[in-house]
């Protein structure tokens, strides 16, 4: 096998990356290029592609998206204290080598390859070329719990995080869904519903050639505002979402918000057969309570009629827990050069575990389910 990085995945053929990749989109060739083509998530922004791949002859058989980093905006997974750290005792942090989906707190599966003899390739590769670089740092985020382990058993540590996902047993409608809640939290759902319908806000779900030039235009400009609200620049382009709906238009599902007939909100999601993934949101006009329409429970209708089993409303968001959104572990896998800094990052690791964990268990206690049924743990 022949080890190849690629400054660009225009050297390879969609069909043979999206082989190894699956159904997940955000790991698609489209995806991936669309963030690189539209100037998202590139040199410019940062983000130098060193995506990591094998070959045997004219076949991929391995891929790993891979990136140089100049700064750790986007990633989900906060190391700025390291940095900070590193920059106090005058030890350069930047560039470092990094290993995930820009922009995209998702698991998945970061270690694409035809077999597990591959997968072991790819991993010692990345940490080679960490090493050999003289680079800080490799970190891989948001990996499956599989390759994990075999990233621990290679002698990254391993972080842990948490987010909130909808489960889906198999309801039959959103009533059914309701009727697995305790009392006072499908009254509050019910509540919430009904002041946006009182409000004389409707709502329509979008997908596949439904979504019009104009649909995404009045999308980006509810996300910009999102960004804008709190001081920051957004970190994708129109160009990359126009991309994204030519490229992936039956992954894509567009909720929008209409207030006598004009409309006054959007939330996008992405999905595919088993999962949907709740990514950006925005208004332009504030009405009680419609994020919660918009973002969730639109969301959770579409999965219960498409059955959809998982939701992924994205990262952190304790008041999730109240809509019927359960506790679940991420990971994130980390290698540093420095040994004193190594190990005094696997102390703070031992301790922030600890804390995790702990917090999962506060959070199982506000469980809103009757029973045990929606749970994704």
């Amino acid at each position: 096998m022949e080890t190849r990085i690629l400054d660009s995945l225009s050297a390879v053929s969609p069909a043979q990356w999206d082989a190894l990749a699956g159904t997940q989109p955000f790991l698609r060739h489209a995806f991936l290029a669309a963030l690189a083509d539209s100037g998202s998530a590139c040199p410019e922004s940062g983000w130098h592609p060193r995506h990591l791949t094998l070959w045997q002859g004219d076949v991929l058989v391995g891929a790993m998206p891979l990136y140089l980093k100049d700064h750790s905006y986007g990633e989900f997974v906060f190391d700025w204290a390291w940095a900070e750290a590193y920059q106090r005792h005058g030890i350069a942090y930047y560039p470092k080598l990094l290993a995930m989906v820009p922009f995209t707190p998702v698991e998945g599966s970061r270690l694409l390859a035809r077999d597990e003899e591959c997968r072991k390739r790819l991993l010692q590769s990345a940490l080679d070329i960490a090493k050999d670089s003289g680079l800080s740092s490799l970190h891989i985020l948001f990996p499956t719990a599989c390759e994990a382990e075999a990233m621990a058993a290679a002698g990254m540590m391993v972080r842990r995080a948490v987010q909130f996902h909808w489960n889906n047993p198999g309801y039959r409608d959103f009533e059914d869904y309701l009727a697995a809640l305790t009392r006072d939290k499908r009254k509050k759902i019910r509540q919430e519903r009904r002041r946006v319908a009182d409000a004389g806000v409707s709502l329509k779900r979008l997908s596949g050639d439904a979504i019009s030039e104009g649909d995404w235009a009045f999308f980006y400009r509810c996300y910009q505002l999102t960004y804008q609200v709190r001081g920051r620049q957004p970190y994708l382009n129109l160009d990359f979402f126009r991309r994204l709906g030519n490229a992936m238009p039956d992954n894509i599902l567009l909720v929008i918000a209409e207030l006598d007939g004009v409309p006054i909100a959007a939330a996008l999601n992405l999905f595919d057969d088993e999962r949907l993934f709740g990514r950006y949101w925005g208004c332009e006009k504030e009405v009680p309570c419609l994020h919660f329409e918009a973002c969730y429970y639109q969301a959770i209708e579409f999965c219960i009629a498409r059955g959809i089993k998982i939701f992924e409303g994205g990262a952190q968001g304790e008041h999730k827990l109240a809509r019927g959104f359960l506790p679940v572990e991420t990971l994130s896998a980390h290698w540093l050069a420095h040994p004193e800094f190594a190990q005094a990052v696997e102390r703070f690791l031992a301790r922030e575990t600890l804390g995790v964990a702990q917090y999962v268990e506060e959070l199982g206690e506000h469980n809103p389910f009757k029973n045990l049924t929606g749970r994704c743990l």
